[in-house]
């Protein structure tokens, strides 16, 4: 099957879009096919204000306008314990709101940018996509998320070497209480490492100290600017240090 095939057979769709390759991707290719597809944003605390825009600029690059669906994620049971399970509740919440609200436009499919390159058994979050009768385009049609930046660059589309982005929830580890107040302080310690050109990092927060992971290519400036950034991130955290393991250079 090819995404030409799949919206030819599923012309009316609600897609859920985040901003990021994969989303953007399967809107323009949608919108090119000639189908009725919205791009609708779930926003939670666990997404940072940058995702929101990015969004934003899809859809108009596409010529389409988002909706922005507000969650109350933090409210649904077990999410903010932050178990084992917290990525199924998350996704089962955020995709049932969206699931009601395409419902409430009259669109009869949900779809979203789950690539053939994201596994199931790494994904607990599929089985809630798969619970709801959430369709995944990109994986039916056996695309992987090297094809889908391909396909992005070759149709100029600005998020085809987009870094990929997990929500904010990641950044603490398994059992760590998620409140609002932890979510803003780790979105504004990346938007200050961001502002000074860092990408593809994560700040990773354990109690009251924050473990920087950079990029092996952007491991010896973070080193260098180790004074500034220790300075501004211990507004927010008792401890800052810089992982020596590098993460994947990847984007």
């Amino acid at each position: 099957m090819t995404l030409r095939e799949f919206f030819h057979a599923h012309p009316r769709c609600a897609l859920g879009c985040s901003g990021g390759v994969d989303s953007a991707y399967l809107l323009h290719a949608a919108v090119r096919t000639g189908a009725d597809v919205r791009p609708y944003f779930v926003r939670t605390p666990f997404q940072s204000a940058f995702e929101l825009r990015d969004a934003r600029r899809v859809a108009e690059e596409a010529g389409v306008r988002l909706e922005v669906i507000d969650c109350d994620i933090l409210g649904i049971e077990g999410v903010a314990a932050n178990g084992a399970d917290r990525c199924y509740r998350c996704k089962r919440a955020m995709f049932s709101a969206l699931r009601k609200r395409a419902a409430e436009d009259g669109l009869p499919v949900v779809i979203d940018g789950t690539n053939a390159s994201d596994e199931a058994e790494d994904r607990p979050g599929m089985r809630a996509l798969e619970e709801l009768g959430v369709l995944s385009p990109l994986r039916m049609c056996g695309m992987t998320k090297r094809d889908v930046r391909t396909a992005s660059k070759a149709d100029g589309l600005f998020t085809w070497d987009k870094p990929a982005y997990a929500c904010l929830a990641t950044r603490f580890a398994q059992g760590e209480r998620i409140t609002a107040e932890r979510l803003e302080r780790v979105e504004a310690a990346e938007d200050f490492l961001r502002g000074l050109g860092f990408s593809n990092f994560r700040v990773r927060v354990a109690g009251e100290a924050a473990t920087l992971q950079m990029p092996r290519s952007q491991m010896e400036r973070a080193f260098a600017l180790r004074d500034k950034i220790a300075c501004e991130l211990r507004r927010s955290y008792a401890r800052v240090r810089l992982d020596l393991e590098p993460r994947d250079d990847d984007v």
